[in-house]
């Protein structure tokens, strides 16, 4: 699996798989437009995010979006990574946290991620993965 950073060039198709990313884990965001997701896309990466595509024979078949935590330097915040649904359970998620661990992030740095409660799928990846429950965030919804 080869990767590459991604551009600007590339808001298009990072919009088209975070949509897909929110209607797999029934995130509220899930009924946004395209263009809405295009422009979430292109202020991550106008701001402190990074993208990395993840390619198989010259096709993208995921991405990982992260950036240095804002509270913590010793940390990285991986707040998302996504692999296409016809490319699930082939290995491509565990090779993706893998290139991330060695060859594109800092081997210092700790790795976090959030995942939302009911996604159990990506709790089982990333437990299987090495990651370790640390905190449990909560929410009271708005009136």
């Amino acid at each position: 699996m080869n990767y590459r950073f991604a551009t600007l060039d590339d808001i298009p198709l990072l919009a088209k798989m975070n949509r897909q990313l929110v209607e797999d884990e029934q995130h509220r965001n899930r009924f946004k437009s395209e263009e809405w997701f295009a422009e979430r896309m292109r202020g991550f990466l106008a701001g402190e995010y990074h993208a990395v595509l993840f390619e198989l024979d010259e096709q993208v078949v995921g991405y990982a979006l992260y950036r240095n935590h804002p509270e913590h330097g010793d940390t990285i915040y991986l707040r998302q990574i996504f692999v296409n649904r016809a490319h699930r359970r082939q290995g491509i998620g565990k090779a993706a946290l893998r290139l991330l661990k060695e060859e594109i992030l800092p081997p210092d740095k700790r790795l976090t991620v959030e995942v939302l409660v009911g996604n159990q799928a990506a709790r089982d990846f990333y437990r299987a993965a090495g990651f370790r429950e640390y905190a449990l965030e909560l929410e009271m919804p708005a009136a």
